[in-house]
C-alpha cells in the first residue's frame, strides 16, 4: 500500500463531490485532481504526471517538499505554530532581520502576513496613514489582490459586477513594449513619454490627494510585462513631484525569481531606487500562506507614534516566518539567484528559438526564470489566437508539462513559464522539447522552418 495519502482517491467520486460541494472563484478547474506534489512535479488522481512549470500559483520558488521545510513545518507544527497577534517569536524576529539585512538601506523593517492580497491592502493602508492622503495609483494591468483596496488599484480583471470599487483610484498606462501605441521614429517603445502622458491625465483627474503609486517590476497576470530600464528611477521621481509613495508588489518576482534578490534592484539605469514600501508574498512562502511589508524607519516610526493599525489573526504568525526564513537561507545558501539568471538565458534563447520557427509567438519577454510566450493569430496585426495557444496548452499536458496559459481581452493568450528555481537543465531542456513538439503537432501554429525535422 502506497504511503501517499490520497493514493487510492476514487475519482468519480472526488469529481461529483467537487461538482455538488465547490463554489467556483473565477476560473475553470484543471478537469483532473490533483493527488500529489514532489519536488518540481505534480501528480493527478490518473497517475499522469507533469512538470509544474508556473510553481504551483508561481509560489514553489525551490520547489514542492523541499525536505528542509518540511522538517521545519513539521517541528513548528509541533512546537511553535500560532500565538496570540500581539506576541513574537524567534522566527518572527529571525526572518526580519535576514530580510533586512539583504535589503537595500530604506527598507528598515518589516512585519509578516499570509498572502499577496493582505500586504499590498497593508502597504496601501500604511501609505494613505503616512501621507494623510487616500488616492491610489495602479498600472492599467496590474494584479494586486482581491481585497477592497488592493483590488481597486488593478483594472483589467475583476471590478465588474460588484458595486462601486474603491473611491480615489486611478490608473497609469502600462509599459507594455509590444504592444504600445507610444512609439519613437525608429519604432520603439516610448515608455518616458507614455508615463508622462499617463501623470499629466492624472494630475487632471486627482483630487489633490495622492498618495502612492503601487507597481510590479514583472506584470505577470498582466502577460509577463517587464518595467523598462530607467522606469522606476522616472515614476519615483513623479512621486517626489507630488509627495506620493511608490509601492514595489514583489509577489511573485523576488528571492531569485527573476534572478535578482529583489527585482527592482535589476536594471543600472534604476540604481539606488528604493521603494518607500516594500511587499512579498509567493516566494517567501514556498507554497505556505506568507508574505511580508517592509518600510523605512521613517515611514514606520511615524506608524508606531501615530498609532496605524492592521491587526490581523495571522499577523507574524511563528509556522509560516519559519518556513519563510528556511527559504530565504536556501536562496542565499544555494546562490539560488545566480542560478536562476543562467538558466533564465537558457530559457529566453530556447524560447526564442523557438520564436523564430513558428509564427504563432508573437513576442517572448520576461528575466530570470520568469518568462512570457504570447501567443498571436498574425504578428503583424498581432491579433490574440486564444484557441491556438489553448489547443497548444493541452498538448503540452498530455506529454508532461503544465505551463498556464493567461487570457485577457487586451493580449489573448500568454503562456507564463515559471518553474521552481531548483530545476535542472535537463527539466528545463525536456520542458523546452514538449513546448517544441506541441506547437509542431498543433495545427494554426504558422511553421516558418523549412527543414525537414522541427524538432529541438
Amino acid at each position: 500500500m502506497s504511503s501517499l495519502p490520497y493514493a487510492d482517491a476514487k475519482i468519480a467520486q472526488l469529481q461529483r463531490d467537487a461538482d455538488d460541494c465547490l463554489l467556483t472563484y473565477g476560473t475553470a478547474f484543471h478537469p483532473e485532481i490533483i493527488t500529489s506534489t514532489d519536488g518540481i512535479n505534480v501528480e493527478t488522481a490518473s497517475g499522469h504526471r507533469m512538470m509544474d512549470f508556473t510553481s504551483g500559483q508561481m509560489s514553489t520558488l525551490i520547489g514542492h517538499g523541499h525536505p528542509e521545510v518540511v522538517k521545519v513545518i513539521a517541528d513548528h507544527a509541533q512546537h511553535l505554530d500560532h500565538l496570540f497577534s500581539g506576541m513574537i517569536s524567534p522566527p518572527v524576529i529571525h526572518l526580519a532581520k535576514r530580510l533586512t539585512s539583504v535589503a537595500p538601506a530604506g527598507l528598515d523593517k518589516a512585519f509578516f502576513l499570509s498572502t499577496g492580497g493582505e500586504s499590498n491592502e497593508a502597504a496601501i493602508r500604511l501609505a494613505k496613514f503616512y501621507t494623510g492622503k487616500w488616492e491610489i495609483v495602479g498600472l492599467a494591468a496590474s494584479w494586486h489582490g482581491m481585497t477592497g483596496g488592493s483590488l481597486g488599484a488593478q483594472y483589467h480583471a475583476g471590478r465588474s459586477g460588484y458595486g462601486p470599487n474603491m473611491i480615489g483610484n486611478l490608473a497609469l498606462p502600462t509599459p507594455n513594449s509590444y504592444r504600445s501605441i507610444f512609439r519613437h521614429v525608429d519604432g520603439s517603445h516610448d515608455w518616458k513619454t507614455e508615463l508622462d502622458y499617463g501623470f499629466d491625465l492624472l494630475d487632471k483627474q486627482s483630487c489633490g490627494s495622492l498618495a502612492a503609486v503601487i507597481v510590479e517590476p514583472i506584470l505577470s497576470s498582466g502577460g509577463m510585462l517587464e518595467l523598462p530600464p530607467g522606469y522606476l528611477r522616472a515614476l519615483k521621481e513623479h512621486c517626489e513631484v507630488r509627495g506620493m509613495l511608490l509601492i514595489v508588489d514583489e509577489a511573485q518576482t523576488a528571492l531569485g525569481r527573476a534572478g535578482d534578490m529583489f527585482a527592482f534592484t535589476h536594471h543600472p539605469e534604476d540604481e539606488g531606487v528604493v521603494p518607500d514600501i516594500l511587499t512579498l508574498s509567493k516566494t517567501l512562502g514556498n507554497g505556505i500562506p506568507l508574505s511580508a511589508v517592509m518600510t523605512s524607519n521613517r515611514i514606520a516610526q511615524h506608524a508606531k507614534n501615530h498609532g496605524f493599525l492592521f491587526y490581523t489573526t495571522h499577523i507574524n504568525d511563528p509556522l509560516p516566518a519559519a518556513v519563510g526564513d528556511k527559504v530565504l537561507e536556501i536562496v542565499i545558501r544555494d546562490d539560488l539567484c545566480a542560478r536562476s539568471r543562467t538558466l533564465g538565458v537558457k530559457l529566453q534563447a530556447g524560447l526564442r528559438r523557438l520564436q523564430s520557427r513558428y509564427g504563432c509567438i508573437g513576442d517572448v519577454r520576461g528575466r530570470g526564470l520568469m518568462a512570457g510566450m504570447e501567443v498571436v493569430g498574425d504578428r503583424k496585426s498581432k491579433v490574440g489566437a486564444p484557441e491556438v495557444g489553448a489547443a497548444v496548452s493541452n498538448k503540452m499536458v498530455e506529454m508532461g508539462l503544465w505551463a498556464q496559459l493567461a487570457t485577457m481581452a487586451s493580449f489573448g493568450g500568454v503562456f507564463r513559464i515559471a518553474p521552481p528555481i531548483t530545476v535542472t537543465e535537463e527539466q528545463l531542456d525536456l520542458a523546452l522539447t514538449i513546448i517544441e513538439e506541441a506547437l509542431r503537432t498543433t495545427p494554426g501554429t504558422m511553421p516558418l522552418y523549412t527543414d525537414v525535422d522541427a524538432r529541438l
